[in-house]
């Protein structure tokens, strides 16, 4: 018997959280940890839809969904977001395979007879492929529910047993530049695990974000004080449990690189890099994520890497491994609702002034933008 709650984030259920994802697809981003700094913080306003088996004593957590409900312009509707709050990169739900065919539908129902919650579900970054998704469209499919497919595309990633580009021009590049980085100095790369080495190497990697491009267009995290302070909490909080740390490549000893890592079960999250720009001719972050690529297969559980980035970004120089993404919008309600028009409008619309104003932008420069390939849905 599955029964489905739905509640704002709580760390009294880390435990049931371990044990969750020693047996399902995992989420770093639907950490109870993450959610509880999201939330403690007013970052984002959290819903947790959980899914358990009162069959078993005690009751076993089958799956775990974070929603994040916001009204994405003042005059119009709220609605759910899968993203649970701004910086994760992952929406799929954390479900048991052995339950994720019975949990999906009890997950909309309990979402559809709440009468505080929006019936509307924005979901980007999901991977398509994944059976928590397969099992979404069957049951927004069956029972006749509104959806819209925004755009699909994909992710670079990595394995273990399969990505890792070792031969090839971008592999003759990087070893060049480590080369060139050596002969100025002692060139290392550090991923110091320990919560109080992590918030320190997290406070490098946001004066370097701070010094690049991003803070010259007021988009570094430090630009924002409200962001700030969840992102300390967040990675602060994750690492004191040991799932986030920050790899840094040092040239004698000063971080021209840093690269924030998310940890869930056996895999990693690239989550956000910094590097000195005037190592830029060096390629530093390409280095350090090669380094660490290394490093993490070498020596830790880690079986795969998630790149939390688009299809264009520079990991595809190091990957070659893809994972097929997609994102849509829902309506679990019955019929195509108002809300779910205006939303589905609203991001068609903002998809389009976003590709119009990359073109723009590209013919300026002289070259073809990376994009997300709209859905025909």
């Amino acid at each position: 018997m599955l029964t489905v709650t739905i509640r704002s984030p709580q760390l009294e259920s880390v435990a049931q959280w371990d044990d969750l994802v020693l047996r399902a697809p995992a989420n770093v981003f639907m950490n109870p940890v993450a959610l509880q700094a999201a939330a403690g913080t007013g970052f984002a306003r959290i819903h947790v839809v959980q899914v358990w088996d009162n069959a078993v004593t005690p009751a076993r957590l089958a799956g775990v969904w974070a929603l994040q409900e916001r009204r994405p312009l003042p005059f119009l509707p709220a609605v759910l977001e899968a993203l649970p709050y701004t910086y994760s990169f992952l929406s799929r739900p954390v479900i048991d395979p052995a339950y994720v065919d019975r949990a999906m539908p009890a997950m909309l129902a309990a979402i559809r007879d709440e009468p505080s919650l929006p019936n509307v579900i924005s979901i980007k970054e999901m991977d398509s492929e994944a059976h928590a998704c397969l099992a979404l469209k069957d049951t927004l499919k069956a029972g006749g529910h509104a959806r819209a497919v925004l755009a699909e595309y994909v992710r670079p990633v990595v394995s273990r047993q399969f990505g890792v580009k070792s031969s090839g021009s971008t592999r003759k590049k990087l070893r060049q530049d480590w080369n060139r980085l050596s002969g100025i100095g002692v060139l290392e790369m550090v991923n110091d695990r320990a919560p109080m080495a992590v918030r320190e190497a997290f406070e490098i990697f946001l004066q370097l974000e701070m010094a690049s491009w991003k803070g010259a267009n007021g988009t570094a995290l430090l630009c924002d004080s409200e962001d700030a302070s969840f992102v300390r909490r967040l990675i602060g909080d994750l690492a004191g449990q040991g799932h986030a740390s920050v790899a840094l490549l040092r040239l004698d000893g000063r971080a021209i690189a840093a690269q924030t890592v998310l940890y869930c079960g056996t895999t990693a999250y690239t989550w956000k890099i910094g590097f000195d720009e005037s190592y830029a001719k060096y390629s530093p972050g390409i280095l350090l994520i090669d380094k660490l690529t290394e490093e993490l297969f070498a020596s830790t559980p880690v079986e795969a890497i998630d790149s939390c980035s688009a299809e264009g970004s520079f990991m595809n120089q190091l990957w070659a491994g893809r994972r097929a993404m997609v994102d849509l919008v829902v309506d679990v309600g019955a019929g195509r609702s108002l809300a779910f028009l205006l939303e589905a409008g609203r991001q068609i619309a903002y998809r389009e002034l976003k590709l119009l104003r990359n073109r723009l932008r590209a013919g300026a420069a002289g070259v073809r933008p990376p994009q997300k390939r709209p859905a025909a849905g």
